[in-house]
């Protein structure tokens, strides 16, 4: 599974699922490369079907209706663009 990291400051383990074509997932990218925390994201609908299918079945744990963007930090699940709760979940 090819999964992109972007250094930065360690806050901890950043996962962000996303789709190469949600606005909001771009968005949240965005975000925390201004925030310059270390992270890394994996777009979901650019896998092969066997591996896609498997990230899926992870995004499903965190986040039960399966929507994008679902970002990970630590034992915190943030679904959708919210900003606030991202700025606040990395202070």
């Amino acid at each position: 599974m090819k999964m992109e990291h972007v250094p930065g400051r360690d806050k901890g383990k950043i996962l962000l699922y996303a789709l190469s074509t949600c606005g909001w997932c771009a968005r949240t990218k965005e975000l925390l490369k201004d925030l310059g925390v270390d992270h890394s994201y994996i777009y979901v609908d650019l896998l092969p079907p066997d591996e896609m299918e498997q990230v899926f079945r992870e995004v499903e744990r965190h986040n039960p209706k399966g929507s994008f963007p679902t970002l990970v930090i630590g034992e915190k699940v943030i679904v959708g663009f919210r900003e606030d709760e991202i700025r606040e979940a990395l202070r």
